[in-house]
């Protein structure tokens, strides 16, 4: 007689990745109380945002931070924001250098990066060649994120050079990273950006949107992007790059409310970040 068959053992495994939490998620409370947060609720580490509060461009006070609440810096968001165009220089070249000291100096992996404004001709034109230049020069992942279009009057108006459309650009960056707010507003289809992106991913920013001509970001779930697909298949793929909670908690009324929408949304992460193995 033949034996049996042996049973197929299916299981859940989690995902390698790390969770982060952006610093950009707490305000308007500051830095320090990103930090504090990330290290309370469980989170892998943050993502510095760049940004006018003086700690966030004080690399060394960065790092007092980090070892006072034991939560390691996974990235650095260079300050590319319309609001932060004077924050270092006003030289973009030289806030990304600073940007790579930074990271270097903080053990972080990535710095983020958006594509420059129309308005930054020079630096348009030189960009991708100058991204890739850094690259080769550092282990720093410089991970160009895709931005959107601004809807007036039913018409359709980048801000940015070559493209906010980074993920179908014709010359493709080494490293990106994938935005779901932002991929929300552009009303694009999430799911063919991560597969254009492909094994150049090496960041995320999980957040939700409704497809409003606003950058919501709300926390993963409230919205009607793929956050559990896109979670799911890098799950899947064996993603080891970092996933950023990256929301907006500007409307909590407390810091309780703030610590429940945070902790809510790292708790999606988790459920999410699985993949199911057959074996």
């Amino acid at each position: 007689m033949n034996p049996a068959p042996s049973p197929v053992h299916k299981g859940l495994r989690a995902s390698r990745a790390k969770v982060g939490l952006s610093t950009a998620s707490v305000y308007p409370e500051n830095t320090a109380a990103a930090f504090e947060l990330a290290g309370k609720l469980g989170y892998d580490g943050v993502e510095v945002m760049v940004w006018t509060d003086p700690t966030s461009q004080d690399p060394y006070a960065l790092l007092r931070l980090s070892q006072h609440y034991q939560v390691p810096i996974l990235a650095i968001h260079a300050p590319c924001l319309i609001i932060t165009q004077r924050v270092w220089t006003t030289d973009p070249w030289t806030k990304l250098q600073k940007a790579q000291f930074a990271a270097e100096l903080l053990g972080a992996q990535t710095v983020v990066v958006h594509p420059p404004f129309r308005w930054q001709r020079d630096y348009a034109r030189g960009f991708q060649a100058g991204i890739q230049r850094l690259a080769d020069e550092t282990d720093i992942h410089f991970a160009v994120e895709n931005m959107f279009p601004l809807r007036v009057r039913g018409r359709e108006v980048s801000a940015y050079q070559p493209t906010w459309d980074v993920a179908f650009d014709d010359q493709p960056y080494r490293d990106y990273t994938l935005d779901l707010s932002h991929s929300a507003v552009s009303q694009s289809d999430a799911m063919a950006m991560l597969d254009a992106m492909g094994d150049r991913l090496s960041h995320l920013h999980v957040a939700d949107g409704t497809g409003l001509a606003k950058d919501e970001h709300l926390i993963p779930g409230r919205g009607g992007q793929p956050c559990v697909e896109v979670l799911e298949t890098l799950a899947a793929r064996g993603y080891v790059g970092h996933v950023i909670v990256e929301v907006n908690t500007r409307r909590a009324i407390d810091r309780a409310e703030r610590e429940a929408d945070l902790a809510e949304a790292l708790a999606f992460c988790r459920l999410h970040l699985v993949r199911y193995d057959v074996g």
